[in-house]
């Protein structure tokens, strides 16, 4: 097995490689809103759960390509640092996946991912930024925490901790047990490149011994 030294290796390289072996990613389509009112919509597939005490989720923005934040990191930001200290992470459904990479376009400040994509608006219960029309689940999130961890350099990673306020979940989608029911999400995940994959395929596998040839 060849050794690679995360060191010696370009930014870009280092993105490809961990893209292409951490796989498949969940995405998280975060819609924001700026100090001034904007809104604000694009796709981060550096995400996850943190933890359910409390209800929290993660994303990670990187910088733009000149070292300044992204429009999210900006209008996730606590007020005290100029944004509004609110997201809200919509789970992208398959028949939305087009939609969604369109809201990946870098658009100067301030212009709206939502027009170019012809998306729709629903209002939150409790946060300002608004949830995606046809998203089948959504998390309100308040900023928790912000880590920037190579603040002003070019592709630097960040990491915003959200607590989730509030959920909105399709009529059907969950059941009285809060079981999500996969099939009818019809999530997809994100692979290397402009790769995606849906979550169609699913097995079961016991936990722990259970899972031993024989049972345990």
């Amino acid at each position: 097995m060849g050794y690679i030294d995360p060191e010696q290796l370009a930014s870009a390289d280092r993105y490809k490689l961990l893209i292409g072996a951490i796989v498949p990613r969940p995405i998280a389509w975060v819609s924001t809103v700026s100090a001034e009112g904007r809104p604000n919509l694009a796709p981060f597939s550096f995400f996850n759960g943190a933890g359910s005490t409390p209800m929290s989720l993660l994303f990670c923005p990187a910088n733009k390509g000149d070292g300044s934040m992204k429009d999210t990191l900006r209008n996730c930001l606590p007020e005290a640092e100029g944004g509004t200290g609110e997201f809200v992470v919509n789970v992208v459904r398959h028949a939305q996946a087009g939609p969604m990479s369109v809201t990946a376009e870098e658009l100067p400040y301030g212009e709206s991912e939502w027009s170019l994509a012809g998306l729709e608006a629903e209002a939150s219960g409790v946060v300002r930024p608004g949830r995606v029309k046809g998203s089948p689940l959504a998390f309100e999130c308040r900023t928790h925490q912000v880590i920037r961890l190579a603040a002003g350099v070019p592709g630097g990673a960040n990491v915003v901790i959200g607590r989730v306020v509030a959920v909105w979940a399709e009529e059907g989608l969950v059941n009285a047990r809060q079981h999500v029911d996969a099939a009818k999400l019809d999530a997809i995940g994100r692979m290397g490149g402009d790769g995606y994959c849906t979550t169609r395929d699913r097995l079961s596998i016991p936990r722990g011994r259970g899972a031993l040839p024989g049972g345990g």
